[in-house]
């Protein structure tokens, strides 16, 4: 009967153990989907293809820019870019000079500013873009930073005049 006792104790053990790790696994699971859950990919596509050029992790709230030379007024202009609820969101742009497709007129929610350099800074868009979708210049180069200041030059990274689709891809 002493045999028989101890024998259960030891599978009772067993199984305590089996299911406290269970447990555990499932805890550790649940925290890194909690921790990642705001996380995702950047990424940098050919439209046509689809083929990958990059990826980068993003935080939800990080931002990007995406700098270049405008065709017909021949100054810089920036626009800034940031990831909310896995989307991409234009909030600002900043430029030198007034041409052809660019912002004549502030809109309900935007605002004008001045920089000290003589830049004209609107910002307050807060619009999603589906797809972003640039096409990476002939003449001058079309530069991304993301990441707390990593530049990439886009016609380095895809080539010129190809068409490039950015996209937010969520981890999970």
């Amino acid at each position: 009967m002493q045999n028989r006792e101890l024998t259960s104790s030891k599978s009772s053990r067993k199984w305590i153990l089996i299911v406290a790790a269970a447990l555990a696994v499932t805890v550790i699971a649940a925290a890194a989907v909690f921790f990642y859950r705001n996380f995702g990919w950047f990424t940098i596509r050919n439209q046509k293809t689809g083929e990958l050029y990059a990826r980068y992790l993003v935080h939800d709230n990080d931002g990007f820019s995406i700098g270049f030379i405008h065709s017909v007024n021949k100054s810089p202009l920036t626009d800034f870019y940031e990831f909310h609820d896995h989307k991409i969101f234009v909030e600002k742009t900043i430029y030198y000079g007034f041409g052809a497709g660019v912002q004549t007129e502030i809109e309900e929610g935007q605002t004008l500013t001045y920089g000290d350099d003589g830049s004209m800074i609107v910002s307050g868009f807060h619009k999603e873009i589906p797809d972003l979708i640039y096409i990476v210049g002939t003449i001058s180069d079309h530069t991304l930073v993301i990441n707390e200041g990593e530049e990439i030059s886009l016609t380095q990274l895809c080539g010129k005049n190809a068409m490039v689709r950015f996209s937010y891809e969520p981890l999970f």
